[in-house]
């Protein structure tokens, strides 16, 4: 898996789904111009989050967003394969065309703040399947978890960059089989060759069944069915 994001401590809920204004030259004010809405009508993102198009869109859109792939702060990341810099949900969608998952990398206290759940659904709409972070607020884990999205944590001392991880690498974790148990240790094995060990950050049995059935309201609807 390539690198969505290689970012650095205290990345919020609203750094990840801000709830503010739509910029005028982002891609969800583009999905809105395709639908015949007007400038003035875009609103904002926390008024339109019944709509999963624009929510989907203003994930990672957040102007004050620090990713380390790329030269400024703002809602952007580079494409790896291409190298090219672009809008976040634009490289997204290229990587969902392609059939090709991303990963996270963060440092301290990932997903702090308010516990919006928005900025678990925008990363699985976009394809994030996994994230390695130093540390977790403990509702954003649950919450990653629920949306099928793997948290995994760097051992005590370790970090992107005590790895010399820029974020071209790219990813594969051994799950075992998927035989996850809580609190494991992940083998990760990077492009580059490098090899390191994270914990699993799947802290209850059910999280392990919500995860191996890809979120917890599949799990749910394969329960009942």
């Amino acid at each position: 898996m390539p690198t969505a994001f290689n970012m650095g401590d205290s990345i919020t809920t609203d750094h990840i789904s801000p709830a503010g204004k739509i910029a005028t030259n982002s891609p969800a004010a583009r999905y809105l111009d395709s639908k015949g809405v007007k400038p003035a009508d875009y609103n904002t993102y926390g008024a339109r989050r019944g709509n999963d198009e624009i929510m989907a869109r203003g994930t990672f859109a957040n102007v004050r967003l620090i990713n380390k792939l790329v030269d400024k702060v703002g809602p952007e990341t580079v494409h790896v394969p291409s190298g090219t810099k672009m809008a976040v949900f634009d490289a997204a969608a290229k990587y969902q065309q392609d059939g090709i998952d991303t990963i996270i990398l963060a440092g301290n206290e990932y997903g702090s703040g308010s516990s919006r759940d928005w900025a678990a659904k925008g990363p699985f709409l976009q394809g994030v399947k996994a994230v390695i972070a130093q540390s977790y607020e403990r509702i954003h884990r649950s919450n990653l978890v629920g949306m099928g999205i793997m948290p995994m944590q760097f051992k005590a001392g370790e970090s992107a960059d005590s790895h010399g991880l820029d974020g071209t690498e790219t990813f594969s974790m051994n799950f075992n089989g998927g035989n996850l148990k809580t609190g494991q240790d992940i083998e990760v094995t990077t492009s580059t060759g490098k090899k390191f060990n994270v914990i699993c950050r799947l802290d209850t049995e059910p999280e392990i069944e919500y995860l191996k059935n890809g979120g917890i309201l599949n799990y749910v609807l394969r329960k009942l069915m």
